[in-house]
């Protein structure tokens, strides 16, 4: 346990709220100089992190089944973004009530000898804008899929295991540090208490809203197929629990995908909507980010349009594919929108980061959940386009892709 990122995540949460007690401001610096250079860092990397991942993940769904990959596609992102939506309405419905009172002020401000400011500050401008990344990130994908451009592809392939490497050799070590930081700063700035059990209240309403998303899932499944969905979420339990305990949809495959043929989708099928829709259906993880980011704007008096917000989720739902691959993923994805289009600071960044990392898991179990959902419903409609294949054994299936 002592090596998940969670542990570290909660362990830096407890030292920076102790810290924030004692620090010198000298010593405090140094940390707020960290994170402003590490946020600088988030800034130029995300984009290529975005470009590299999207990019092949788009090309390969060209080399599968055919149109029943698209529609899968199709279903795993209205699925996401609906979460999304359903979770502003929720939002712009009960944090008036709920939040009321509640303010939210993460930087460090007067303490006795006045303003705390970094040593120095470095500037990283990105190699691309978001939009510029995704724009190539599709054309490209787009364009190698339709022409089985295999040496790019491949060259793409490299290019996100190269990224993911600066992710978990810098990246991902680095992250409880910066988070400290941000809890030693907030807690420095003394509104700590205030902010952390205003958190406590949405973590509650996430947790309640995404338990009741997948019911619906499971519901709608049920009705279109003729199964009985609360037997077919049973199921799909030990995939919950697993996910729940990695933080990861990947590693959790190969357990979705027994629960999945348990439910009766036929292999054919399970194998290719399980994978898929382990690295694209973010219902969970959306419902979570979408709860958490509008707090942040509620609580710091942020004006946010319903359009910039519809926008937002939308284009979130598009950026969360590059989340399975990267720790905490779904949060890292969304970085450069919550600064880009809801105009959010490094500080307020840095909480997101720490208050999603810490329920990761959740999340994720949520997503794996729900792609038995979809996975019941491409069964229906799709078995007779797809080649059937013999029952795999459970040696197959144990370690089925």
């Amino acid at each position: 346990m002592a090596s998940s990122l969670l542990f570290r995540v909660i362990v830096a949460i407890i030292l920076g709220i102790a810290c924030s007690f004692f620090f010198p401001e000298a010593l405090a610096r140094v940390f707020i100089t960290f994170n402003g250079l590490f946020a600088n860092f988030l800034g130029f990397f995300v984009p290529l992190l975005i470009f590299a991942l999207i990019t092949p993940a788009i090309a390969g769904l060209g080399r599968g089944a055919g149109k029943w990959l698209a529609i899968t596609t199709g279903v795993a992102y209205a699925s996401t973004v609906l979460s999304g939506l359903l979770a502003y309405g929720v939002a712009r419905g009960v944090y008036p009530r709920m939040l009321s009172g509640e303010q939210l002020n993460t930087g460090v401000t007067d303490i006795e000898a006045g303003a705390i400011t970094p040593y120095f500050t470095v500037e990283m401008p990105p190699p691309l804008e978001l939009m510029s990344a995704l724009l190539l990130a599709f054309c490209l994908g787009v364009a190698m899929a339709t022409m089985k451009a295999d040496r790019l592809y491949q060259a793409t392939r490299e290019l996100e295991q190269i990224v993911m490497k600066v992710v978990s050799a810098f990246i991902v070590p680095l992250l409880p540090l910066f988070i400290f930081g941000m809890f030693l700063n907030l807690g420095m700035n003394g509104n700590l208490v205030d902010t952390l059990v205003a958190f406590g209240k949405v973590l509650v309403l996430a947790t309640v809203m995404t338990l009741v998303y997948l019911l619906f899932q499971f519901v709608l499944a049920g009705a279109l197929t003729g199964t009985n969905p609360i037997k077919a979420l049973g199921t799909m339990l030990p995939a919950y629990g697993t996910a729940l305990g990695t933080a990861s949809s990947a590693a959790t495959i190969p357990v979705t995908y027994r629960a999945v043929r348990k439910n009766g989708v036929s292999a054919s099928v399970a194998g290719f909507v399980v994978p898929l829709c382990a690295m694209i259906h973010l219902a969970g993880s959306m419902m979570k980010l979408t709860l958490f980011a509008f707090a942040i704007v509620y609580m710091a008096g942020m004006e946010v349009s319903v359009g910039l917000a519809v926008g937002f989720i939308f284009m979130l739902g598009i950026t969360m594919i590059a989340a399975p691959g990267v720790p905490g993923g779904a949060v890292m994805a969304a970085v450069a929108l919550l600064s880009s289009m809801l105009g959010f600071s490094d500080d307020q960044v840095a909480l997101m980061i720490a208050a999603y990392i810490a329920i990761d898991s959740f999340g994720t179990a949520a997503n794996v959940t729900g792609d038995g959902a979809i996975a019941l419903i491409i069964n229906k409609f799709a078995r007779g386009d797809l080649p059937e294949q013999d029952e795999p054994s459970e040696a197959e299936e144990a370690v089925a892709p």
